[in-house]
């Protein structure tokens, strides 16, 4: 059994050794000096470096290590993810914070004897962005992709090894469990937690404080503590990211919420398609059990309290909160009627508290800071910070974390770096497929839960997808309607016809059949999914179609009326025609045409006939001389 004298004891002498990594200066050097190490080596093991290759950066960074014998004298750490994706695979030396980007083994070669032994920074390989014009190497945290980020959720995401629970411990790990179980009453952890201002992170937005008030007001011999990690936006992976690099501050935070509710017991839900978070995830569970924070009479007192892993299948609906409890029960994972809600009749029947893990990564926090200082961050109605996974056409693809009020302009030019090959800034996609878009006049919008409700939008989860002006807006909404169409679990008709009859208008008015009238009809359904659909999945499943026909009306009349995709995206809508003064007649774009629909003789300028072609683009590709253009 583990006591608050046994764990401050781990504190203490792992602090050091993970302190080096928080430290870039003189005081980082004399520590690091301490640990008994020369160096540190952080490597990250995210599912974003994975994909890249950073096990086999590992790999050779083991084998060059012991071939120039300092394998002793360099500490290396896989951890979770540093946020910049679009970088990887991504290694940071320290005591110095040299980020090297998109390492290779080859590359990790030259580090080791270059650098880790030799002591020369190898500049060149290192993110371009710490290196200045003069040579001299700047701090991470000063560029333009950290600079303005306020890393709270994310505090040991790419800074610990998550596979260790004694580098949580020497993070402050379980001191905030300990404090509510040996000083504050339940009331008192409910209450500061109202006082915070924390808002849930998985997209209603609903005061946790209340949540948890409600559950513990709630009758009941059994309650239950549940995490939705079931993360299933299109490009979201906030919630996968947090499991992955600091799994133990979800089971701190389920604890804190168990004792603050009277539940002895806790689900974490999470999709069986994150392999590394649920591997790294069922690791911390047992060695939380192992060193006695989950079990009976943790610290000593009378709380027990243990957690399971359930994996879910890879259903959106089961998102849902009510759908995700019946899928742990065991049964299809459908929403049930609202009221009563889980707080009072949940899981297995029994008042429920349900947290997404962006949520749950706040909490040891804000017992361990206060509540005072938590809602000094953000904005009055949005407090804190929000954990954003940036994608789409931006050029610092990744993870990103920024308090509350941060302006989208902000996070597009400055955090995002902006739009790659100088094109322009077209909407901002935000809450996945139950959000909308944030047009290109709305860039200062300042990002928080009522903001962007104003807008037509939504926070969600927190997936973050740029447009630029190469994107039809149109398709973007069939694109995501398509996607709720094959995720509506079928329970409720306005969900379950509603969806696919919007989606058969989306693609009639892109196939170029789309008349004036459809666009009432549009509207007129989507008003009654929302006010009529069982769950949120139905009722939001319209929310891309009405912002896009809010903001961008004139590309769907253009589709419908001059029967032309603005864009240029729409295949239905394309001709390609060539261009005789440019067409030097050499037959490349004949000879590849798969449809033989390009005639024309050598030397002279070819034709394409528009019934014949099939619209692939070959044509364009593989013509040298620009004479080919899509009308």
């Amino acid at each position: 059994m583990m006591s608050i004298d046994e764990l401050n004891r781990i504190k203490a002498e792992k602090e050091e050794l993970v302190l080096v990594r928080r430290l870039i200066s003189e005081e980082g050097e004399k520590l690091c000096g301490k640990t008994g190490y020369r160096k540190q080596v952080l490597v990250c093991g995210g599912t974003g470096c994975t994909s890249s290759g950073s096990k086999k950066v590992l790999e050779a960074l083991d084998e060059a290590l012991r071939e120039q014998g300092i394998d002793k004298e360099i500490y290396v750490v896989k951890t979770g993810c540093f946020g910049l994706c679009a970088l990887g695979p991504v290694m940071i030396v320290y005591p110095e914070g040299c980020f090297y980007s998109q390492v290779s083994p080859e590359g990790v070669r030259r580090i080791v004897e270059e650098h880790l032994k030799g002591g020369n920074i190898v500049k060149e390989l290192l993110y371009a962005e710490t290196v200045h014009e003069d040579g001299s190497i700047i701090s991470l945290s000063e560029t333009r992709f950290y600079k303005k980020q306020m890393r709270l959720a994310l505090r040991n995401c790419g800074v610990i090894n998550p596979e260790d629970i004694e580098e949580y411990i020497a993070s402050d790990g379980y001191q905030a469990l300990a404090k509510v179980l040996t000083s504050m009453s339940r009331d008192e952890v409910i209450d500061e937690v109202l006082r915070s201002g924390l808002r849930g992170r998985g997209g209603g937005g609903f005061p946790t404080g209340r949540k948890w008030s409600f559950a513990k007001a709630a009758e009941g011999d059994i309650k239950y503590v549940c995490c939705n990690a079931d993360e299933g936006d299109p490009g979201a992976f906030m919630d996968r990211s947090i499991l992955e690099g600091d799994p133990h501050c979800v089971i701190e935070a389920m604890a804190i919420a168990g004792y603050s509710i009277g539940a002895e017991k806790g689900y974490v839900y999470v999709r069986a398609e994150y392999p590394i978070a649920v591997q790294r995830l069922d690791i911390a569970v047992k060695q939380a059990r192992e060193y006695g924070l989950l079990g009976d009479n943790i610290f000593g007192t009378d709380f027990s309290f243990d957690i399971e892993i359930r994996l879910g299948a890879g259903a959106f609906v089961c998102g849902e909160e009510t759908a995700l409890m019946t899928s742990i029960e065991g049964h299809r994972g459908e929403p049930r009627p609202r009221p009563p809600f889980p707080a009072v009749k949940g899981l297995f029947g029994k008042p429920t508290v349900l947290n997404n893990v962006e949520t749950y990564a706040n909490i040891p926090q804000i017992i361990l800071k206060g509540s005072e200082w938590f809602s000094g961050i953000g904005t009055a109605g949005s407090k804190g910070t929000k954990v954003f996974a940036l994608g789409g056409k931006i050029t610092n693809v990744g993870l990103v974390e920024v308090p509350m009020g941060t302006t989208l302009r902000e996070i597009v030019e400055e955090i995002g770096g902006g739009i790659p090959g100088g094109k322009k800034f077209k909407a901002a996609q935000t809450g996945g497929p139950s959000g909308g878009c944030i047009p290109a006049c709305h860039i200062d919008t300042p990002i928080d839960y009522d903001s962007l409700i104003a807008l037509g939008s939504m926070m969600g989860s927190g997936g973050l997808i740029i447009l630029d002006e190469d994107t039809c807006m149109v398709d973007i909404s069939k694109f995501y309607l398509e996607f709720t169409v094959d995720e509506s679990c079928g329970k409720c008709t306005p969900c379950r016809i509603g969806t696919r009859r919007l989606l058969q208008f989306l693609e009639k008015i892109t196939s170029g059949r789309g008349e004036p009238e459809d666009i009432d009809k549009i509207e007129e359904l989507a008003l009654h999914m929302k006010a009529s659909s069982l769950c949120a999945l139905g009722q939001s499943a319209p929310n891309p179609v009405l912002s896009t026909l809010k903001y961008f009306r004139d590309e769907y009349m253009a589709h419908i009326i001059d029967k032309k995709c603005p864009s240029g995206v729409c295949r239905d809508l394309l001709y390609y025609e060539i261009i005789p003064k440019l067409c030097k007649g050499c037959t490349r774009c004949a000879k590849n045409c798969p449809a033989n629909a390009i005639s024309g003789e050598v030397k002279k300028p070819h034709v394409i006939d528009k019934n014949a072609c099939i619209k692939c683009g070959l044509c364009v590709k593989n013509c040298k001389f620009n004479a080919i253009v899509t009308r």
